[in-house]
C-alpha cells in the first residue's frame, strides 16, 4: 500500500536531489513541505510529490504483479566477471540457470562454489577461455566488465581495436556463443568516461557484432527494492535477428524506499534482525571521535576543533566531503557500500555503535539471502560484497529479460 506522508530524506532520495536543495524549494515556494511547529521536521504529502516524474514509481505497485506473473523457463546465462554471486544469485531468482561462470579472484571462486557446488565455475583470466563449446547454447550473456579506455589508433574504432581491454573479451565471448540477449552492468561513470568515446566505441561494436541495444539507463537501486543508494549503468542488447519478436520493457518499481532498518531488522526484507557476525574494528581515538557523530552525520557535525583534528589538511581544502566520518541512519538507505567499511574517505558507521558495519550487515544492504556464505579473510568478504550487484535490482532485470524471452517462445 502506497505511503501518504514522506520524510525530507525519503524525498530527497526519491527526486534523486539533496536535503539542503530540498530546503531551498522550500524557502523559494518550489516545493513546500509540511512542518511540525515543536521540532521542525519536515514532511510533504503524496499529492506534493504526484506532479515530479521522478516520483511515480511510487503510485505503482506493478511490481508485485510482475513477480506473481513470472513464467518458469529454462533459460540459461553465461556470466563474466561474475564476483561473489550478486547478478548470478538475482537472476538465478528470476529463472535463468547458470551455464558457467567465470571470475578470477579465488576468493570470489571459493564463494561461488561453497554456496552452489553445483554451478560451474571457471577460476581463470577471462582472456584465457574458450567461449565458443557454448555457441547457440547461451539465451543471456551478462557481466560486469571494469570501465577502461580504449586505445584509437585504428582508424574503424571497432571489436579489434577494443583488443587488450576486458571488454574486448567480453565482446569476444558474445562473438564465439551467439547468445540471444546481452546484459552488462557498469558503472554510472561510463556514460562520461573519456568525454563519451568509451561508451560509443561500445555501443558501436554491438552494432557491428549483430546487436541492436537498448538506450542504456542508470538503475537506481533504491527503487528496486534494494535499502541502498546505488547506482548501476545497465546495457541491454538483442539480437539483430531477434528484434521486433518481442519488446524489452525496462523493469517496474517497487512502491516504497526501503531504509537501513529494513536491511538490518525484521521486516519485509528479512523475517528476523541480522545475525551477529565479524567485523573490522576502529582504532580507539577514531571510535572516540566518530562516537560524537549524530545518526546521518559526518564530520561537519562534530567541533570545530575535532574537525581539525579528524580531517587534517583536508579541512582547509574545498568539497563536501560526505563520506568522511560518515554514520549511517536507520530511517535512510546505506550510502553505496564500498569494499571497505572503515576507509577514511568513504565512512560507513553503524547508525547506534561506534564501529563499522559487519559482514552480515553489509550483505543484507546488498540483499543477500542469510544463507550466502562468503569465504576467505574479513577484506576479501568486504571486496566480494561491496564490488556485488545487489540481488533485488538484478533480480528485477533479470525477470524483465526472463518475460522477454518467454515473449520471443
Amino acid at each position: 500500500m502506497t505511503k501518504e506522508v514522506y520524510s525530507l530524506a525519503e524525498v530527497a532520495d526519491i527526486l534523486g536531489v539533496s536535503k539542503e536543495t530540498l530546503r531551498r524549494w522550500d524557502a523559494n515556494g518550489t516545493l513546500l513541505s509540511d512542518r511540525n511547529a515543536d521540532n521542525n521536521y519536515r514532511t510533504y504529502n503524496k499529492t506534493q510529490l504526484e506532479k515530479f516524474e521522478q516520483a511515480q514509481f511510487i503510485f505503482s505497485n506493478e511490481w508485485v504483479e510482475e513477480k506473481l506473473n513470472e513464467q518458469t523457463s529454462n533459460f540459461s546465462v553465461l556470466e563474466l566477471f561474475a564476483g561473489a554471486g550478486g547478478m548470478a544469485l538475482g537472476l538465478e531468482k528470476a529463472g535463468l540457470k547458470a551455464l558457467m561462470l567465470n571470475e578470477i579472484d579465488r576468493h570470489a571462486c571459493n564463494t561461488l562454489r561453497k554456496n552452489r557446488p553445483e554451478w560451474l565455475v571457471e577460476e581463470d583470466d577471462v582472456s584465457n577461455i574458450d567461449f565458443t563449446r557454448f555457441k547457440n547454447k547461451v539465451d543471456v550473456l551478462a557481466g560486469g566488465f571494469p570501465c577502461q579506455a580504449f586505445s584509437y589508433a585504428g582508424k574503424k574504432l571497432g571489436f579489434e581495436d577494443t583488443r587488450g581491454t576486458l571488454f574486448f573479451e567480453f565482446a569476444r565471448a558474445v562473438k564465439e556463443t551467439s547468445p540471444k540477449i546481452i546484459l552488462a552492468e557498469n558503472v554510472r561513470g561510463l556514460l562520461s568516461h573519456d568525454e563519451g568515446r568509451t561508451l560509443t566505441t561500445i555501443k558501436e561494436v554491438i552494432y557491428d557484432l549483430g546487436y541492436e541495444l537498448i538506450e542504456p539507463r542508470v538503475m537506481k537501486a533504491i527503487f528496486y527494492k534494494v535499502p541502498q543508494k546505488r547506482e548501476r549503468l545497465i546495457l541491454i542488447a538483442i539480437r539483430k535477428d531477434l528484434v521486433g519478436k518481442a519488446k524489452f520493457e525496462w523493469p517496474s518499481t517497487y512502491n516504497k524506499v526501503l531504509t537501513l532498518k529494513d536491511a538490518l531488522k525484521k521486516g519485509e526484507l528479512y523475517d528476523s534482525d541480522v545475525e551477529e557476525s565479524e567485523g573490522q574494528k576502529y582504532p580507539k581515538r577514531k571510535a572516540e571521535i566518530l562516537s560524537m557523530v549524530p545518526p546521518g552525520g559526518y564530520w561537519r557535525d562534530l567541533p570545530i576543533d575535532i574537525q581539525k583534528e579528524y580531517m587534517l589538511k583536508s579541512f582547509y581544502l574545498g568539497g563536501g566531503k560526505t563520506g568522511m566520518a560518515r554514520r549511517l541512519s536507520w530511517d535512510e538507505p546505506s550510502l553505496t557500500l564500498t569494499c571497505a567499511p572503515a576507509q577514511k574517505q568513504t565512512e560507513r558507521c553503524h547508525p547506534e555503535e561506534t564501529r563499522p558495519l559487519t559482514v552480515r550487515e553489509y550483505a543484507r544492504i546488498q540483499t543477500f539471502p542469510d544463507d550466502w556464505e562468503f569465504t576467505g579473510p574479513i577484506s576479501a568478504k568486504y571486496k566480494q560484497i561491496g564490488n556485488a550487484v545487489p540481488v533485488n535490482l538484478s533480480f528485477a532485470i533479470g525477470n524483465s529479460i526472463v518475460k522477454m524471452l518467454n515473449d520471443m517462445k
